[in-house]
């Protein structure tokens, strides 16, 4: 995989690169509430920018239907990262048409632009190959030369990312390489014990990743609502909390799978619940009450894992020489539902272990409840990405940078 360095020491000044990057950031509104992903893209098109580059900044953000939506504008994205690089950063209003095709011819050497939402565009995410390379080739006629940048979205299939390269001489940009480089800490060179911790909503979101891991952990921690699954898996009442019954031979097989190999699956012994789901708008006191893990009402909720398991995960983490986190262990928008996200993050902060916080809600998570990032070994820019390249898939985004 060719580097970002590389390419700048051919030379890259008046040249027209585009750079794929990830600003797919939260909004309220027009009001960015986490701007980590416009952050980490900054060195890249700060690099390529010094050395005289005319860059072209591109991204999706949300899911529109492949038309132009207002409340999925990169508009605010492109107003933060001006802000960030000091510099005016122009805005097309397009992706590959008029406003697009304009802006990057007036750009000036060591100037930077951004274009609109790609996903405005249907080619962007079609399944079609043709319907894809169409846009493609629309996206190319834009730039001499591609840095891919976008770690959040290099598992995706789709033009900018996947069939773009192929019709540009690229490189992998600064983000990117530390991202690959962190990943392969976490499947070629672990330093044990390693212990991953999971949480999130859905078991079935991190199916794949718990199979791999299995031959590949010490110990595994589960967390936030795909923990219910596990408790009625082993047969406890779970009352209304999130449920996937249809995943639980999946996670018996899971159960029986550590069991056999040694591995040290670790269920929370107490949980936060009550009869409704929190405001979180408001964020109106919920008052929860404390339950042991295999005594929850039948009519009340888990939302947050107790007391007695943050205690219990933090010492499964304090020994750790490898800490891999994905996914929150409750709803930590609310504060009466975060002490469990909060004290796995400090586990993480206290511990001398490297450790990786795998994008997503846990990295939103880390940065709302006030940590500082760099205590961290790595907080990464792509929750999806990092999950399949830990599953051992192909990624097409870096599948596409390496050819």
């Amino acid at each position: 995989m060719k580097t970002i360095d590389e390419l700048l020491a051919e030379g890259v000044s008046g040249k027209r690169v585009f750079v794929r990057a990830d600003l797919n950031v939260p909004l309220e509104g027009t009001t960015i509430t986490d701007d980590g992903r416009i952050r980490a893209v900054v060195p890249t098109v700060k690099a390529l920018a010094g050395a005289g580059a005319r860059v072209v900044v591109a991204s999706h953000l949300g899911r529109p239907k492949g038309a132009p939506d207002p409340a999925f504008s990169l508009a605010p994205a492109a107003a933060r990262l001006g802000e960030l690089l000091g510099a005016e950063v122009a805005f097309a209003t397009d992706t590959v048409g008029e406003s697009a095709t304009a802006t990057v011819a007036g750009l000036a050497d060591g100037r930077v632009a951004v274009i609109e939402n790609l996903r405005f565009n249907a080619g962007e995410t079609s399944k079609d190959d043709a319907e894809r390379g169409a846009f493609a080739d629309q996206l190319a006629a834009l730039a001499d030369l591609y840095v891919g940048d976008g770690f959040g979205a290099v598992h995706r299939k789709h033009a900018s990312v996947f069939d773009l390269p192929a019709r540009l001489p690229h490189a992998a940009g600064y983000l990117i390489a530390t991202e690959v480089g962190v990943l392969r800490k976490l499947t070629d060179d672990v330093q044990r014990p390693y212990v991953v911790v999971l949480g999130g909503a859905k078991v079935s979101d991190k199916l794949g990743v718990i199979d791999h891991l299995l031959e590949k952990a010490d110990r595994i921690l589960i967390g936030g609502g795909m923990a219910y699954t596990f408790l009625k898996a082993q047969g406890h009442e779970v009352g209304i909390s999130l449920l996937q019954k249809d995943q639980i031979p999946a996670v018996l097989d899971y159960l029986k799978r550590a069991e056999e190999r040694g591995v040290e699956f670790v269920l929370p012994v107490d949980v936060l619940v009550s009869t409704e789901f929190p405001d979180l708008k408001t964020k109106a006191p919920a008052n929860p009450t404390t339950v042991a893990a295999d005594a929850i009402p039948a009519d009340e909720e888990g939302l947050d894992i107790g007391p007695e398991t943050r205690k219990l995960y933090a010492s499964k983490l304090a020994d750790a020489g490898t800490v891999f986190w994905n996914g929150p262990m409750g709803v930590f928008e609310h504060p009466d539902y975060a002490e469990g996200t909060k004290a796995v993050a400090q586990a993480l902060v206290d511990s001398p272990a490297f450790t990786v916080v795998g994008g997503g809600d846990s990295a939103a998570a880390v940065r709302t409840l006030g940590f500082d990032e760099n205590a961290f070994g790595h907080i990464s820019t792509g929750g999806g990405a990092s999950l399949e390249y830990l599953e051992g898939k192909t990624l097409p985004g870096l599948a596409a940078l390496e050819g």
